[in-house]
């Protein structure tokens, strides 16, 4: 039997409680991402061009420190990652996360929360980030998903 872990990263709170619901729904194990230097409301604000969240965005090869490990990443078989999505993409903070392992021979399944925003170019932009590791076809869920339709869409996984 494959050992599941759901990792997330949430600026807000909306990606937590979806991450949060999934482990439940699929017995996995449960990591929350989180930055060394935590967000402020002004650094997530999108609007503002000079905000974090809008700088870091701008440079694909930067990467935000992640203050936390997952022990023994190397008895997880299926990893989840969730995230919000920013700019069509997950945040870099995501790439920071997936680079710190050897996900050789792992699969590994983004899943994000957006208001309206889809998946837009995540794949490609984390493929890099994945190497050696099954990255498989990731999905954008509102806020509002239940359980039963989380775990129908990560059971074939």
């Amino acid at each position: 039997m494959s050992k599941k872990l759901v990792a997330y990263f949430s600026a807000s709170g909306v990606t937590g409680k979806v991450a949060k619901t999934l482990a439940i729904a699929i017995n996995a194990d449960l990591f929350q991402i989180e930055p060394v230097t935590p967000y402020t409301d002004a650094d997530l604000n999108w609007n503002d061009p000079q905000s974090r969240s809008s700088v870091e965005m701008q440079d694909k090869t930067f990467r935000p420190q992640v203050k936390n490990k997952v022990e023994k990443m190397e008895d997880y078989d299926t990893i989840f990652v969730g995230f919000p999505i920013w700019w069509y993409v997950a945040p870099t903070i995501i790439n920071t996360f997936l680079e710190q392992y050897d996900l050789t021979g792992k699969k590994v399944i983004p899943f994000a929360t957006s208001g309206s925003s889809g998946m837009g170019n995540t794949n490609a932009e984390l493929r890099c980030s994945c190497s050696g590791a099954v990255l498989c076809e990731g999905r954008r869920f509102a806020s509002s998903i239940g359980a039963d339709a989380l775990k129908a869409w990560a059971d074939p996984f």
